[in-house]
């Protein structure tokens, strides 16, 4: 195909993905067993005894840790999956795969030594070992330029790009990473995010042009080329106009002013791979705290407390959740209907059958403290997953929970072990029930975003159900009399089994007409979804015909029917989508979106992209203007007013999946829009506590005259969860005419005049009136300019 990379397979070759499992199972097998690998040891624990019962004082970074019997437990079950993980059936442990490759006698045979040796650079590079990866692979480049025969012009390229990516991971960590500021990573790369220490930089540039004077056509190798410029301040005069993608290829469509990174100053630039991120105030202080989480296997989860002042502290361990590791998706729920928030932690995607790992419940004790309960709850099972949503289909007023496990296809690690998804019906005592089965709810795939809604305003919930490699899957919920099951599966019929490489989904009204409409984005495609998705996103800028599946953003026609409007609402862009959510960026009440890109390959620097809404069914990228053109892999996303201002700032979490590939997380603080505003906290009665679920629509008055603004209740997107408090922008909205509210399970419906504009609500289920809720106004620290965001590369 034009303008697909030469050789995309190259990454499983030169990466180990295939020829590395035979090394190092070879290498397990002849030689004596490998030294105790630093890290594998089972997690130490806090605490041997019974906890002492938890006060409701707010927990503190210097408060003693409390940790229950049901944490410890949970501790100790994912230790005894930790220790037995086999290294050489799975590519995200690199750092053990490098101590065995390093025992592995070196080939005698020349050619066996170079693949031995390309095996080994690629591995340490996956295991952040950089400096030791470039020293490698850069030796073996020259053995391979300097030999005229055994070597193929696929090999030689293969191992170039590995040189490249590997010198352009040296140049993140000592500049974006160890010498951080706030236009750092950023695409267009400019100004403060040019290198100052160039090796990396420069060694790349000199590689890639190598590459690209024997294959021009290479696209990959083109993209990373401008990308080394940038860094060096050499684009675009720089590189040879065959080879420079033009700047205005970089622009945005609109401008919507500069959000920039504060996340370093505010304490929130932790350090972590791919993970989850909640926004949600877990101690009742009635500011906004973030749990974050990284899905490297021993990396504890984070409980970042608002001290009220622009500044997080972490209090995971006075939280007493410390000692849980892992988890690469968090969604939250009041699941006891309590008053406070639980959160559900995803373990085990990615990894096949090395990735069985147990997710966890974090029962919300108050004041900050959470005790694991998965088992106690009934919900302790051993199935990779990453993906799960909160909703309550049965309308019983107790919210209850769908998880889509990964049932990975022929040819993929762990292929051959089914791991159906499971639907935990909420029994109202503190446990679920699993109850797939005999509500008709078959789901079996690589299921990789799911979500609750409902599709046909008949007050009961359906699902969707996003899967990688194939048709996905739209659930009809018909009742409980329903025969053969409450739910049929109509994806074909509603028109929405598309994209076939698809990952993460959400539901919301894009229109607000009152149906919600459903965005699913695409991942990867059939060729090679794994293997590095810098070339397919180039030939989308560059306007070249290329592979990379493409979103769909189907609007709902209210007859059970959907129509794809991708095309015509401008979203048809090669993206690679992993985290992602919805807000309202300039509070106009039309729902603006920004996506995590990129695939596990570090040739993968792709910007995340944030697209804004018009008003007029399209929406616009915003990427370049706003800063928000990060090139370190993006995964979950949440929107969230963390500063009481009224408007909503956007927290990503960024690294991806190899240990290497670290990052620190990022958070995009909203300049101000000048717009009308108005945030509710709802609260169930006979509904869920969190009001899970519950449809809100808007009538307010401004100089266009009369409009709605419709919103349902969720945390958004399938990966990454913003506040289940409704932050909703009205525009230049001069009155709210009125409110009208569905609640779930008791289907009152509720209209209020009269709310004040710009103000925080509370509203519960029944009551005749609000309470203004009084949320002082924070002012997050000024971004840094000069270099000192991040400490240090070594940071662990």
């Amino acid at each position: 195909m034009q303008g697909r990379t030469v050789g995309k397979e190259r990454w499983r070759r030169v990466t180990g993905l295939t020829l590395g499992l035979g090394l190092l199972a070879g290498g397990c097998r002849s030689g004596s067993p490998p030294a105790p690998i630093e890290g594998g040891e089972p997690l130490a624990t806090a605490a041997t005894s019974a906890p002492e019962a938890e006060q409701a004082s707010p927990a503190s970074a210097d408060a003693a840790p409390r940790v229950g019997e049901g944490t410890l437990r949970m501790a100790h079950q994912i230790s005894r999956v930790i220790a037995g993980l086999d290294p050489a059936r799975t590519p995200w442990l690199a750092s053990r795969r490098a101590r065995l490759l390093e025992q592995v006698p070196l080939p005698t045979d020349p050619l066996q030594r170079m693949a031995y040796r390309a095996q080994l650079g690629s591995t340490l590079l996956g295991a952040g070992r950089t400096r030791e990866a470039v020293e490698t692979l850069s030796a073996l480049a020259d053995e391979v330029r300097e030999r005229s025969d055994g070597v193929g012009e696929q090999t030689r390229h293969d191992i170039l790009m590995l040189l490249a990516a590997a010198n352009l991971r040296l140049g993140e960590e000592e500049n974006c990473a160890a010498n951080h500021n706030a236009d750092s990573c950023l695409l267009p790369i400019q100004g403060g995010g040019q290198h100052q220490l160039r090796e990396g930089s420069e060694r790349a540039a000199a590689v890639l042009a190598e590459v690209l004077e024997s294959a021009p056509e290479d696209l990959e190798a083109r993209w990373l080329a401008n990308i080394a410029a940038m860094t060096l301040g050499e684009y675009p005069a720089g590189l040879p106009e065959a080879w420079r993608i033009p700047p205005e290829r970089f622009a945005s469509e609109d401008d919507i002013g500069r959000f920039y990174d504060v996340a370093p100053a505010a304490g929130l630039a932790t350090r972590g791979l791919s993970g989850g991120a909640v926004t949600e105030d877990f101690d009742g202080d009635g500011l906004l705290d973030l749990m974050v989480s990284s899905w490297g296997i021993e990396d504890p989860l984070q409980l970042m407390r608002s001290q009220g002042d622009g500044h997080f502290e972490d209090i995971a361990e006075a939280a007493g959740i410390a000692a849980l590791t892992g988890g690469l998706n968090l969604i939250q729920a009041d699941y006891d209907n309590d008053g406070l928030i639980d959160v559900l932690v995803l373990r085990g995607a990615w990894m096949g059958s090395q990735g069985e790992f147990p997710n966890s419940l974090l029962h919300n004790l108050g004041g900050g403290r959470f005790e694991d309960v998965t088992e106690a709850a009934g919900l302790l099972s051993y199935h990779p997953t990453q993906t799960a949503s909160w909703g309550d289909y049965d309308g019983d007023g107790w919210i209850d929970l769908f998880i889509g496990n990964e049932t990975q296809d022929q040819g993929q690690p762990g292929a051959g072990t089914r791991h159906p998804g499971e639907l935990y019906r909420n029994l109202g005592d503190g446990t679920f029930r699993e109850v797939a089965a005999e509500e008709g709810l078959e789901v079996l795939g690589w299921v990789k975003g799911v979500t609750w809604f409902d599709m046909d305003n008949d007050d009961r919930l359906d699902l969707y159900v996003s899967r990688l490699g194939q048709a996905n899957l739209l659930f009809r919920n018909r009742g409980p009399a329903a025969s053969g099951g409450r739910f049929e599966e109509i994806a074909a019929a509603a028109g929405v089994a598309e994209p076939e490489y698809s990952f993460p989904v959400w539901a919301w009204d894009y229109d607000n007409d009152g149906w919600q409409d459903l965005m699913v984005l695409g991942y990867g495609h059939a060729e090679d979804f794994l293997g590095g998705c810098a070339d397919d996103v180039a030939a989308d800028v560059l306007g070249l015909p290329g592979g990379g599946s493409r979103p769909r953003l189907y609007r709902n026609r209210g007859d059970g029917r959907f129509e794809d409007r991708t095309e015509t609402a401008g979203v048809n862009d090669v993206l690679f989508a992993m985290g992602s959510n919805f807000g309202d960026l300039d509070n106009d009440g039309w729902l603006d979106f920004y996506v995590g890109t990129g695939d596990p390959a570090f040739t993968s620097l792709v910007p995340n992209r944030m697209y804004r809404a018009d008003g007029a069914g399209h929406f616009l990228d915003v990427t370049s203007s706003g800063g928000f053109g990060h090139l370190q892999k993006g995964h979950a996303i949440a929107f969230a007013d963390l500063d009481n201002d009224g408007d909503q700032d956007v927290f990503a979490n960024l690294g991806g999946a190899a240990e290497g590939d670290w990052y620190y997380n990022a958070l995009f603080e909203n300049p101000g829009q000048g717009q009308r505003w108005i945030t509710l906290r709802l609260v169930g009665e006979t509904a869920n506590r969190s009001a899970i679920g519950t449809r809100i629509a808007l009538v307010v008055e401004g100089p266009e005259g009369r409009r709605e603004i419709h919103r349902t209740v969720s945390s958004g997107g399938s990966f990454g969860a913003s506040s289940l408090q409704q932050e909703i922008g009205l525009g230049r909205a001069e009155a709210i005419v009125e409110l009208r509210l569905r609640w779930p399970a008791s289907g009152l419906d509720q209209r209020f005049e009269g709310l004040p504009l710009d103000r925080v609500l509370e509203i519960r289920e029944g009551a005749e009136g609000w309470r203004e809720i009084q949320a002082p106004r924070i002012d997050l620290p000024e971004p840094d300019f000069e270099g000192h965001g991040h400490m240090s590369m070594d940071e662990g």
